[in-house]
C-alpha cells in the first residue's frame, strides 16, 4: 500500500528544500517527494507544515526500577503524541544501563512496541560510580549509541580522560553531564537574587561552568569528541564557542525551559520548576538564543525526566529534579524561538531533527528517498493552553501548565506508521493508529 501525505509545507534539512510538496510512503520508507503524487491511501495535511519526526538524544523513560514515573512504553507514547519519533534513553536506572545484557532489555523492550525507535545510551563507568569503565565495546555491539553517567559527572579527571578515550577508540559518543557536586551540592535553584528572596539555598554558575570547561579539555587531550549536555550559562555556551574555534570536537544541546524560564518566575515554590541543571537569569536565556542562533549550540533536547505527583508535591528543597518535555517541545520551540523571530522555523526543525541524528550517527532525521518514513506533521499557528490531563507520559510535572504555547503536532508515523493523528487528521479508510499505540487518549 502506497501513502501520500498531500499538500503539506514540506521542509527538509538535510537538502534545505522549504516548500510546497507531498511525500509518498511504501513499505515504511519514503519512496518519492513531489507534487501531484497519487497512491492507495493519503493523508491531507493542507495547511500544516511537515518535517521529519522530530529526534531527541536526551530523555529519561525510567525502566527498568521506576517504572511509577515512567516506562519505555508510555515514554514512547509521549514521544508520539510530542511528534517525536527518535530518542536516546538515558542509563540511570535501577540498575543501570552498564552492561550488554541490561542494553539488550531495552532494545527488546523497544522492539515489542512496534512504535518509534528508541536508542538506549548506556553508562560509561560501571554502576555510574566514576571509577571503572564499562565494556563500551559490547555496549555498542548490543545496541547502545551512546556512553554517559548522566545525573553525574565523573569526578575523576583521569578516569573521564579513559572513558574518552575509549570511546572516541570504539567509536561512541560520550554525552556529558557537567557538573562540580561539591560546589552544587545543597542547592535546589540557581545562585541569586531570586533564591536569596525564596530563601532556598542556590547552585551558583560555576559549578556547570568549570566541569564543561574541564570536560572539554580532556577531550581535547583524549582527542575524541564529546557532547555537553543541557547548557544553561552564558558563560557556558562562550566556553563551547571558544572551543570549537579552537578545532575542538565538541557538540553542544540545551532545553526548552532553558530560554523559555527564568528563576525570577519560581513563584509559590512550584516544585515542577525545579530541575538540574536549575533555570537560571535573562542573560542567560539570550545566550542560550545567540547560541542556537550562531551554531554554538547544536541541537535542542528535552532532559525529559518525568517524576510522580507524589514526589513533585513536597516542600521545594525536598522535591527531586526534573520535569517532563516532550510533549511541551514544539510548542515551546514555536513559541520561544520562531515566533519571536530568533530562528526560522527551517533552522528550528534543523536542530530538533537532522543535527541530533548526526551527533549520535543514526539514519533519521530527514526526507530523504530510502530513508524510514518518520514524520511529523504540526500546525504551525495553532495555540494551545497546556493542562494536567494533557500528557500521555505516566507524569505530568511540567513547569508549562497554564501556559499558552503555539504550535501542535497533528500526527506522527514512524515507519510509515501512523503512532499519533489527532480531531483535525481524518485518517482514509484502510489505515489506522498502530495497535501498541492505540488508546483512548490518543483519540482526541
Amino acid at each position: 500500500m502506497k501513502i501520500v501525505i498531500k499538500n503539506g509545507w514540506v521542509i527538509e534539512p538535510s537538502s534545505g528544500f522549504s516548500g510546497k510538496s507531498d511525500i509518498g510512503i511504501e513499505n515504511g520508507v519514503i519512496s518519492s517527494v513531489g507534487v501531484n503524487l497519487d497512491g492507495d491511501v493519503s493523508i491531507d495535511a493542507e495547511g500544516m507544515v511537515v518535517t521529519p519526526g522530530f529526534v531527541d538524544i536526551h530523555v529519561h523513560f525510567r525502566e527498568p526500577g521506576f517504572e511509577s514515573k515512567e516506562t519505555i512504553a508510555s515514554g514512547a507514547r509521549a514521544s508520539a503524541h510530542g511528534g517525536v519519533t527518535s530518542v536516546v534513553t538515558m542509563p540511570n536506572t535501577m540498575p543501570p544501563i552498564d552492561n550488554a545484557g541490561m542494553v539488550e532489555l531495552v532494545v527488546r523492550r523497544a522492539q515489542d512496541l512496534d512504535g518509534i525507535h528508541i536508542y538506549p545510551a548506556a553508562c560509561a563507568t560501571k554502576g555510574r560510580e566514576g571509577k571503572e569503565l564499562t565494556e563500551m565495546a559490547d555496549l555498542l555491539q548490543s545496541g547502545a549509541v551512546a556512553v554517559t553517567d548522566d545525573g553525574n559527572d565523573i569526578e575523576s579527571s583521569a578516569v573521564l580522560r579513559h572513558v574518552l578515550e575509549y570511546a572516541g577508540m570504539v567509536g561512541i559518543p560520550y554525552l556529558a553531564h557537567c557538573e562540580d557536586e561539591a560546589l552544587s551540592e545543597g542547592g535546589a535553584m540557581n545562585e541569586g537574587i531570586a533564591s536569596a528572596l525564596l530563601g532556598i539555598p542556590g547552585i551558583p554558575r560555576e559549578a556547570e561552568e568549570t566541569r564543561i570547561e574541564r570536560n572539554i579539555r580532556l577531550a581535547k587531550l583524549a582527542n575524541a569528541p564529546i557532547h555537553i549536555q543541557h547548557v544553561t550559562t552564558k558563560r557556558g555556551v562562550e566556553i563551547i564557542r571558544q572551543a570549537k574555534r579552537e578545532g575542538i570536537f565538541v557538540t553542544a544541546e540545551t532545553c526548552p525551559h532553558y530560554w523559555m524560564l527564568t528563576d525570577s518566575q519560581i513563584e509559590n515554590y512550584n516544585s515542577n520548576m525545579k530541575m538540574n541543571p536549575p533555570l537560571r537569569e535573562k542573560e542567560d536565556i539570550q545566550a542560550i538564543i545567540e547560541g542556537l542562533q550562531d551554531g554554538t549550540i547544536d541541537c535542542i533536547a528535552t532532559d525529559h525526566a518525568p517524576h510522580t505527583r507524589t514526589e513533585k508535591n513536597v516542600p521545594f528543597q525536598e522535591a527531586p529534579f526534573g520535569i517532563v518535555g516532550l510533549e511541551t517541545l514544539l510548542g515551546c520551540v514555536i513559541k520561544g524561538l520562531v515566533n519571536p523571530g530568533y530562528l526560522s522555523i527551517e533552522k528550528a526543525i534543523q536542530l530538533l531533527t537532522k543535527n541530533p541524528a548526526n551527533i549520535i550517527k543514526i539514519n533519521a532525521g530527514t526526507l530523504g528517498i530510502g530513508v524510514p518514513a518518520d514524520i511529523t506533521i504540526f500546525n504551525l499557528e495553532e495555540e494551545w493552553v497546556v493542562t494536567e490531563d494533557y500528557f500521555f507520559s505516566k507524569s505530568s510535572n511540567s513547569p508549562f501548565i497554564g501556559t499558552k504555547l503555539c504550535g501542535k503536532v497533528k500526527c506522527t508515523l514512524c515507519c510509515g506508521k501512523v503512532l499519533y493523528a489527532d480531531k483535525d487528521i481524518l485518517l482514509p479508510e484502510g489505515l489506522s493508529i498502530s495497535p501498541t499505540f492505540l488508546c483512548d487518549r490518543f483519540l482526541i
